[in-house]
This record gives structure tokens, sequence and C-alpha cells, in this order.
């Protein structure tokens, strides 16, 4: 069961989850910024605000915080999927992978897609899942049910935010691909929903299980950096042809948002690494980030090249910054830098940088550079510093699944931590905060780099410290 009060369903179905999707491809609107009053003041004055003011900008608390609360325990894991394309289908194979995982219901618009993945579930021994492929809005019946533990969402970007609403408004804990929603309001009222439901909205942030990233995570946690300065992080990947191509996005949805906005679309995979080496929400906290972009010229440059005249394509207008630059300030001072470009030819990078006082690392390619082992301004061998691996790679040293492992090691960990009842490795308030600089890196390139305050989604609470990617095998 999960708490829910009259009061708070009326409120709930006030909300139109098909009113807020059908108003996302608007370009620049419902951004949900709220850049007036204390944030903006907050920005003037370089940030500084007094706890006074930051308290008062905060949204009423409608529940109680998420902070360590544990999974109920469970013996079998019960999954409903949404969304079977790219990615849905890939990771359908790797819940299926996992001990202790049943799939039980399926949902996509497009019903050959559920109906081979419900092939794939009956092949391993499974029963028959439900199918629900009637029309955009079935996966509401889907939420709705009461067999069902964890809703995974894997959807073009817009849908993300009424599918995880509809989930916990439902009493289900949600597993969402990034970016976790668009809007700054939306990224609330995740907050409110999870706070008042009980239930963990969880970014399903894969990189933050990165073998070089959990390395570099322990070794922080250990003191070999000294005390942390600044890290960085990326999303640097040639996107141009997948962008085109008619049939690997859908709609395509994807190639779509840069019609619609300017700053930095995918932040999470750069931002939630580096915010866990900081421990940002568990002692430390973003506060304002400043953004700057480049001109928006891959895509026409691709398109011009490569897409005959009188392709839909030809009547869109690129606005997205073929590369965006933020700075993000966290309360102790450091910074983090943030990239996103997928406009371009480029290598494929996630950056991936953590410094400190003595001394610092760097990947693509990983090297580092650590006093006193290393001097004279030689780079050193990384590999020479795999016993600081964490668990999870020693005991999964060679992970089935794409990108070298780390999906398989993101849903072991999240299984794992729902069958024994654990506290999850990030929640809510991580989902909120990496997602962010979606909407506030585009306020901020249109207000010329102008800062723009970071909400404080844990309502004063990231003071505490806290577990979080460190964990201790169970």
């Amino acid at each position: 069961m999960h708490e829910s009060a009259p009061q708070d369903q009326r409120e709930d179905s006030e909300v139109s989850r098909r009113s807020v999707l059908r108003t996302a491809g608007a370009a620049g609107a419902g951004l949900g910024l709220g850049l007036g009053g204390p944030a903006a003041a907050s920005a003037a004055t370089g940030g500084a605000a007094r706890p006074a003011a930051e308290e008062a900008a905060w949204p009423v608390r409608q529940g109680r915080t998420m902070m360590g609360v544990p999974f109920e325990r469970r013996d079998t894991l019960r999954v409903g999927i949404v969304g079977l394309g790219n990615r849905g289908d890939y990771m359908t194979e790797l819940f299926l992978s996992l001990p202790g995982v049943r799939i039980v219901a399926l949902c996509d618009t497009v019903r050959e897609k559920a109906e081979k993945n419900a092939a794939k579930v009956k092949a391993a021994g499974q029963p028959a899942p439900a199918l629900y492929t009637n029309g955009e809005d079935d996966y509401e019946q889907l939420c709705g049910r009461g067999d069902v533990d964890l809703v995974y969402v894997a959807t073009p970007w817009e849908w993300h935010f009424p599918m995880a609403e509809a989930a916990l408004t439902n009493g289900k804990h949600v597993g969402v691909e990034c970016p976790v929603a668009m809007e700054l309001d939306q990224l609330w009222r995740l907050v409110d929903l999870s706070e008042r439901h009980r239930r963990h909205c969880i970014q399903l942030e894969n990189c933050c299980y990165g073998k070089n990233e959990m390395r570099v995570l322990r070794m922080a946690h250990e003191g070999l950096f000294g005390d942390l300065l600044h890290a960085a992080g990326a999303y640097i990947h040639d996107l141009r042809g997948l962008m085109f191509s008619p049939t690997y996005y859908t709609g395509p949805w994807r190639r779509l948002w840069h019609t619609r906005l300017k700053g930095d679309l995918y932040p999470n995979h750069g931002f939630g690494p580096a915010a866990n080496y900081m421990d940002v929400n568990r002692g430390d906290r973003a506060v304002r980030i400043t953004t700057f972009g480049s001109p928006s010229l891959g895509l026409a440059a691709y398109r011009a090249q490569h897409m005959p005249a009188g392709d839909p394509s030809w009547k869109e207008t690129y606005v997205e910054s073929d590369m965006s630059i933020s700075l993000v300030q966290t309360a102790k001072g450091r910074v983090i830098r943030l990239e996103h470009a997928v406009s371009n030819p480029h290598p494929y990078s996630r950056v991936n940088i953590l410094g400190g006082t003595k001394g610092v690392f760097e990947d693509y390619p990983p090297r580092i550079y650590l006093e006193p082992d290393m001097s004279d301004d030689e780079w050193g061998d990384f590999q020479k510093y795999a016993r600081w691996d964490h668990w999870l790679w020693k005991e999964h040293a060679d992970p089935p699944g794409g990108h070298g492992g780390m999906d398989y090691i993101m849903l072991f960990r999240l299984v794992q931590c729902m069958r024994l009842g654990l506290v999850p490795d990030f929640d809510v308030y991580d989902a909120a905060t990496w997602t962010a600089p979606v909407p506030l890196s585009t306020a901020s390139i249109k207000a010329k780099g102008a800062p723009q305050e970071i909400p404080d989604f844990t309502r004063g609470l990231w003071r505490k410290a806290r577990p979080g990617m460190d964990s201790v095998k169970p």
C-alpha cells in the first residue's frame, strides 16, 4: 500500500498528463523555469543567498523525505516496461538475464514491438506478459496494475515525466532513462510525488556504473585526490547519422528537440558521475549554473549534404547549440564543467575529469597524475589502481551487455537493492539535480550566460552526509 489522501488524488487529477505532453513541442514554451524572485536575486548577487531566503523559495513539502528510505524486500521483482524501441528492446533482454526478475507487462504504441519482446519473455520461461498497445496513453493502464513493482520507462524524452508521474501516482517505483523530465516544475513535481507516495523515482544513469567512474569514485572517497576542487563530464557523441535515420529514432523525436531548446539536452551522463565524486546532495550541493552555447550549424550542414529535397527535415529550423559548455558551482566552491555536443564530427567522449589538491584523473583515454606516485609532469598508468575497483566490478569482471557492461551492472544493482530491501544508490533528489541543467542551461544561454540558481530539491537536507554509489557489498 502507498500513502495517498483523497486531497492528493484530487490534486493529481487536476494535472493533465496529456496537456503537459501536448505542449512539450512548442519552442521555448513551458520551461517552468521560475527564475523570478529569490532565484533571480540570488543570481544577481552571485548566488550567495541566505538559508532563510533559500527556504522561502522551496515549494511546501507535501510528504516526507525519501532520503535513506529502503525498498520493500521481495523475492521476485515484477517489472512493467514502457517503450520497446532500441533501448527498451535491449534492456528487456538484460532484465531477463537477472535472477528474481519477472516481466509482467509490456507497453508500446507499436504492437509488433510489444509482441516481439513478449516472445523473448516466454522464451525465457516466464508467463506471457500483458500487452498495452492501445494508443499513446495505454501506459496508464500498465501503471494501474496491482502486480507491478517497478515501471521502467524507455521512451522519447517528452514522455518521461508523464509516465513517471503515472507510475508514482499509482504507487509504483519507477526507473527512467535520461533525462527524467524536461522542465523545472516537472522535476519538483516528481520530488513531491515520490515523497507523498513513498515510492522511489530513479534516474537510470548507467554511466555512474562505468568501471572507470566507480574506480575514481572510490579513490576520491579514500582521499587519493586530496581535497576535491573540480570535475568535468560530457556527452560528446556524433549522432547526426542516427538523428537523420528514417528508422532509428521514431518520429524522429530526438532531432526535433534540436528545434526547441538551446542548452544541454543530455547532461546526466557527465553530471551524475561528477556529482557522485563530490557527494552532491550528500554533504555538498550544486547551487548555480552558467552556460554558453555555440552557433547551431551542424545538423543543417549534414542535412544539406545528405538529405534529398523534399525530405520532411527541410521544414525544421535547428536552434540547439552544437556545443554547450556549462559551469556548475557547488556550495563548497567546487566547479563542475559540463559539455554537450552531438551535431558535429567528434570521437565519443564523456570527458570524465576529477582534480584535487593531490592530483588529477582524465579519461578518454584514461590517465592519472597523483602525488607522490608521479612526478616530472608525466602521466601515470590508471590500470595500476585496479585495486580500487568497486566490488560490483570485482564481482562481475566481464558483465554482459553493451556500453562496456555498465548497463548490466546498473540493472543488477537496482534489482539487488529492490529484492534485498536496500536503500537505492541514488534517489529522486539526484534525478532532479542531474536533470536540472536541461532547462537551466537553456535559460542561461538566453540570458547571455547569466547564472541560474539550481533548486535545492532536498530542501536543506543535502548538508547531511549519507551513503551513495560507494556502496558496501550486502
